[in-house]
């Protein structure tokens, strides 16, 4: 009977990783598929529904690699990036600060408030999307205003993992044009990604034991992203961003109501 028990729970065991390995590799594809659709996404999908099966500091460092991949991908590294860069360097300061600041916000001391802040995140950011609210702000504020957005950007990727509130609003504000949005967005996520690796490198989260599943997701995300940006030259890109807000908003809702 011991035997029995043993082969049993070996198979149960198994049986888990399996369903891990299968859960990460469908997150990532379709969190992939999203950026290559509207240009973000990424870490925002990946976060909301790994928060589903582990502890979002453990989600957080699986999403690090294909983070800063799929990011750097979209922000592009030539001529066009340099004077994007000068423009939000204030900005890039504030999230780092901001993100080191929060550091041991996604411990598990408080992970309580964990999937709370995760789902109201999630809400926030959707709301945003399906209300078309858009913001303007002058280059005089945007001195001003920059580097208190980069510093609050930066305290709630430290508590969630998720890089778009207030960024990508504030972003959508300055007037860019689509491809210096599109690079924006892109630095905006690799410096938060990079802030954040430091956060959970200092905390312990980043686990030589999550090496493969982070392989597998870095895989799945390029996969999907490039079949994402195929399919947007096909598809109405306004009817999938209606979708993907309406579905965040539910998975936000979830998430805070299960934590509470």
């Amino acid at each position: 009977m011991r035997k029995l028990q043993i082969v049993r729970d070996n198979a149960a065991r198994q049986g888990r990783v399996m369903s891990i390995w299968i859960f990460v590799a469908a997150v990532f594809a379709l969190a992939g598929f999203a950026k290559g659709v509207v240009g973000l996404g990424l870490p925002t999908i990946s976060m909301g529904l790994l928060a589903l099966m582990m502890p979002p500091s453990e989600a957080a460092a699986i999403l690090l690699v294909p983070s800063f991949a799929t990011n750097v991908w979209q922000m592009g590294l030539n001529t066009g990036l340099r004077p994007i860069a000068r423009r939000l360097a204030t900005m890039m300061l504030g999230v780092c600060l901001g993100t080191w600041a929060g550091a041991g916000l996604m411990s598990e001391a408080r992970g309580g408030w964990g999937g709370v802040l995760l789902g109201v995140a999630l809400v926030a950011y959707a709301v945003t999307g399906l209300m078309s609210v858009r913001f303007s702000v002058t280059r005089r504020a945007e001195r001003f205003f920059s580097p208190l957005i980069g510093a609050a950007t930066g305290l709630v990727s430290a508590a969630t993992g998720v890089f778009v509130i207030p960024a990508v609003p504030y972003l959508q504000a300055l007037g860019l044009e689509k491809e210096e949005l599109v690079r924006a967005l892109g630095l905006s996520f690799t410096v938060s990604t990079i802030a954040l690796a430091v956060n959970l490198g200092s905390t312990g989260a980043l686990e030589m034991s999550l090496i493969p599943l982070t392989a597998l997701a870095l895989v799945t995300a390029v996969l999907g992203m490039s079949l994402g940006q195929s399919v947007r030259r096909r598809l109405r890109s306004e009817t999938f961003r209606r979708w993907f807000f309406v579905s965040l908003l539910g998975l936000g809702g979830y998430l805070a109501l299960a934590a509470l």
